[in-house]
């Protein structure tokens, strides 16, 4: 895997391409070469109430991977119930996500870690209020985006717009990882191929198939 800068944002194509897979992954590896790693997620929505608190799978799956211990309002700011976008989650909790909320917690957790991921909510564009969306907030943290591409049909037009949305808005892409959903793909390594021509790069990963994505 090639070297990855020391802190940066997981985004993806879309919901449900595996980004909480493939970002426990990357701090697992990362932890096995000796550094101090801990996954951040500003905002999740899909939430149960667990141990007096609001607790989300994906969060579990960061921390459970992590080295690094944190309090859990500074891991997951926002947590809201119900599995729908986070702008309409939050407006019916009557909560405003701000920013300077996330940006101070992920300036502590830089402060306890080599490695801060932090992972995103669905693709870029995903609303997070009226009109800051998670392109947004990348620009916020300062952080370049690992972008993680759902193998699927559509992914080659999924993963262009992506990159090129990340160029427009002056985010530094550090890299992609072709992650498979899609077991019945048809000719996936030529879908393969075209990426790594198209985004002139190869995968830092390639993750196989798995039953369970996040």
């Amino acid at each position: 895997m090639r070297a990855l800068p020391r802190h940066f944002f997981v985004t993806g194509t879309d919901t449900s391409v595996g980004k909480t897979t493939v970002s426990v992954r990357l701090i697992q590896q990362l932890v096995a070469q000796g550094l101090t790693v801990i996954g951040m997620k500003p905002v999740a929505s899909g939430c149960a109430w667990v141990d007096g608190r609001w607790q989300n799978d994906d969060v579990l799956q960061l921390t459970a991977a992590s080295n690094v211990s944190a309090p859990p309002e500074l891991i997951n700011p926002y947590c809201f119930a119900p599995a729908i976008a986070p702008h309409i989650a939050a407006a019916q909790a009557g909560v405003e996500i701000d920013f300077k909320v996330i940006q101070t917690a992920y300036t502590q957790l830089t402060a306890m870690a080599d490695v801060v991921i932090v992972e995103g909510a669905g693709g870029l564009l995903v609303p997070l209020s009226g009109s800051q969306t998670i392109a947004d907030l990348i620009q916020a943290l300062n952080l370049p985006a690992l972008v993680v591409v759902g193998m699927r049909l559509g992914c080659i037009n999924h993963a262009l717009l992506t990159v090129q949305l990340l160029k427009q808005r002056g985010i530094d892409f550090c890299g992609w990882v072709a992650n498979s959903i899609d077991p019945q793909m048809s000719l996936p390594q030529e879908n393969l191929q075209s990426l790594i021509e198209r985004l002139q790069q190869p995968p830092l990963l390639e993750v196989p198939f798995q039953e369970s994505l996040s």
